[in-house]
């Protein structure tokens, strides 16, 4: 993939999202959420391909997958008025739906296409499919590790808000319970495992979710981009003073930093 390539899907991209925004206040919020978290990504994923050496065109790949790995959260919202796969559908099916009625990626090499295409539809299962092989693999992790890494500052940003300025679908639909917190997901963190979105039910188990992606992190840069940045000790300090959760987030930590 070239960079007249990668220019044009930018180019494109622009153009898909604005018809979005004919909405109301409320659903142009939202719209315009995911517009800035998909070129937030986008600017990780540079980081990315500069901290871990990717060549030029890995990263013009590594940059498409970026730009496209949410691109079925606009129809996604627009249909359901949810961000939930749950109450909806595969937000990453629905990007390969988009990437394919629009035809986007006419003209890029077939081989670039299916790395494009695996990644997006990949990006969003707890653990990307075994039989799964390098280069795929690689630009799977790159665009789990980017998306974290945005996600991070959507929410650090969210909770720095007043409630009633948040983008409502960002949360979920998640009750804000300021003392409840779920001892299954704070036994899942302490245990160094992901915290699984089933047994989430209110704000506060979506931190110690989102606390858990540390373990899931694959390159070292995104560690350290995210030691630099902060989030996880933001977060943390939003949740109840409980001894179990103080220990379970200083585990989190102490990964990080190794």
């Amino acid at each position: 993939m070239n960079k007249t390539q990668l220019n044009a899907l930018f180019a494109w991209f622009d153009n898909y999202v604005e018809p979005f925004l004919v909405t109301d206040g409320e659903g142009a919020k939202n719209i315009r959420l995911k517009i800035k978290h998909t070129r937030k990504v986008c600017e990780a994923m540079a980081l990315l391909s500069e901290g871990e050496n990717l060549s030029e065109d890995e990263a013009h790949i590594a940059s498409a997958v970026a730009l496209l790995h949410d691109v079925g959260r606009f129809p996604q919202y627009r249909r359901w008025r949810t961000f939930r796969d749950s109450e909806s559908d595969n937000h990453a099916r629905l990007a390969i739906d988009v990437i394919r009625e629009e035809n986007i990626l006419a003209g890029i090499a077939a081989s670039e296409q299916l790395l494009i295409e695996e990644a997006v539809r990949y990006h969003n299962l707890l653990k990307p499919p075994a039989q799964i092989q390098s280069p795929t693999r690689q630009y799977i992790n790159l665009i789990r590790d980017a998306d974290k890494l945005d996600i991070w500052r959507v929410f650090v940003e969210l909770l720095a808000q007043p409630p009633e300025e948040r983008a409502s679908a960002a949360t979920l639909g998640l009750p804000e319970l300021p003392g409840a917190v779920s001892e299954q997901c704070i036994a899942a963190l302490n245990s160094g495992s992901i915290v699984p979105l089933d047994t989430i039910t209110c704000f506060n188990d979506f931190k110690l979710l989102q606390i858990s992606w540390v373990y899931d992190l694959t390159y070292a840069t995104s560690r350290r981009i995210l030691l630099e940045r902060g989030y996880i000790s933001t977060l943390a300090a939003t949740l109840p003073e409980q001894d179990n959760i103080h220990e379970a987030v200083s585990k989190a930590l102490v990964t990080l930093s190794a």
